[in-house]
């Protein structure tokens, strides 16, 4: 345990975001922080007949306000907010222009569950409409699920280690630790993170077999985690990005660091296999815990998974006590994304921001719309809890049976 302590630090030294609630770290934190849920009935276009009712979308959003019109025709709504989030993360970080410098320093991985779903229902129709030759050339890349990291990394001149991790829902937090990874291997700066848009007709009608989606129509009760009203989860659009460092590095450029990641632990049970998430989920916990040298009672909150289905809920709230032991039934934990909806890959990234967020105000941000908790566990409601913070565990687990954990430490400010 000591000799992971010595492990070089990795530094968290940029966030952006762009989510149902905020097209910006700060106006997600006072969303988030404040518990408005903006859960509401879709309205994109095409979408009015489908038995999925309600989700979270990011409206508002005008991609031409962040990003070239060269790469906008080449790609799909999830790299727009991918693209959008890492230009937020680097001007968070301090490091416009980065590429300039050295640009083989600078590596980015996303992580994608579906890739361009819209873009390629769009080129298909026109393909079977119109014929071939109305089908653009950019339907061979825009669909792809490293189209996020290509396109992050093009426009940003980074040619250093690049790549994407293609999963369910955790898929966000190996995405981080992937970066972590490739910092320590002595690459200066990573961007790390996932956004995505399932919200188009084709990759709704694609997300209708899971038998966890929730098709409430009510937006105040289709996704309530941990009480006995729940009934699956909803699905949302957006994610953020991250940008990874040497905390070394941070303090020889004066940069502040927000959070250092301090370990992560991935396992996989099966899809939809959620009796074995509970072993699953507390081994992660446990191998997250080991990699920080973190004893159990140093977490200070968790942000939970929160997947919206009794026998999901029943094994997390039984997984953290298992894996915390007295203390996972006293550390307050809290899903902010009750008021968004599940992003997929996106979800955990909007937790790490949220998380980073939390620890620098001394908040615990309240889970909306669930208030009759029936797990023994601490949830957080109604409002925020102020709170010492300085350690917070984010958990994710993934239709398809991954589960993964990431121990994050309150920054330092400018690195010290």
């Amino acid at each position: 345990m000591t000799a992971q302590r010595t492990r070089p630090r990795t530094a968290v030294t940029g966030i952006g975001v762009v989510a149902p609630n905020g097209l910006h770290p700060e106006t997600y934190w006072k969303s988030v922080k404040e518990g408005v849920s903006v859960l509401d009935r879709i309205t994109r276009e095409g979408c009015g007949h489908l038995p999925l009712r309600v989700a979270g979308e990011v409206r508002g959003f005008d991609p031409s306000a962040y990003i070239e019109e060269t790469f906008l025709v080449q790609t799909d709504r999830f790299s727009h907010f991918a693209m959008a989030a890492a230009g937020l993360a680097l001007e968070d970080a301090g490091l416009g222009g980065l590429a300039a410098d050295s640009p083989y320093s600078v590596g980015v991985v996303t992580a994608a569950g579906s890739g361009g779903g819209e873009f390629g229902q769009r080129e298909l129709q026109k393909l079977w409409g119109q014929g071939s030759r109305h089908v653009g050339p950019y339907q061979s890349i825009a669909w792809f699920y490293a189209a996020s990291t290509g396109q992050i990394s093009i426009r940003g001149g980074f040619k250093g280690p690049c790549g994407v991790v293609a999963s369910d829902e955790a898929g966000g937090l190996d995405a981080v630790a992937h970066a972590v990874r490739t910092v320590r291997r002595g690459i200066d700066v990573v961007v790390a993170g996932a956004a995505e848009a399932p919200l188009a007709p084709y990759s709704m009608v694609c997300q209708l077999g899971y038998p966890e989606l929730s098709t409430v129509d009510d937006p105040a009760s289709a996704y309530r985690p941990f009480t006995r009203a729940a009934c699956g989860f909803v699905p949302a659009e957006g994610g953020a990005v991250l940008v990874v460092e040497d905390a070394d590095r941070a303090h020889r450029r004066d940069a502040a660091v927000r959070a250092t990641v301090a370990g992560h632990a991935a396992t996989f049970t099966g899809a939809s296999r959620w009796d074995r998430s509970r072993d699953g989920l507390a081994h992660a916990v446990r191998g997250a815990l080991d990699e920080a040298g973190c004893a159990p009672e140093e977490i200070d909150v968790v942000f939970a998974d929160a997947m919206g289905v009794p026998e999901a809920d029943r094994a997390e709230a039984l997984a953290i006590a298992d894996a915390l032991g007295p203390h996972g039934t006293r550390v307050p934990v809290t899903a902010p994304k009750t008021g968004i909806g599940r992003s997929y890959c996106g979800a955990p990234l909007l937790d790490i921001a949220a998380a980073v967020m939390a620890m620098e105000h001394g908040q615990i941000p309240p889970t909306p719309n669930v208030f009759d908790v029936c797990h023994d566990i601490d949830l957080v409601t109604s409002t925020a809890r102020p709170a010492e913070l300085r350690t917070a565990l984010v958990l994710s687990r993934g239709l398809m049976g991954s589960n993964a954990a990431l121990v994050l430490r309150r920054g330092t400010g400018p690195a010290a």
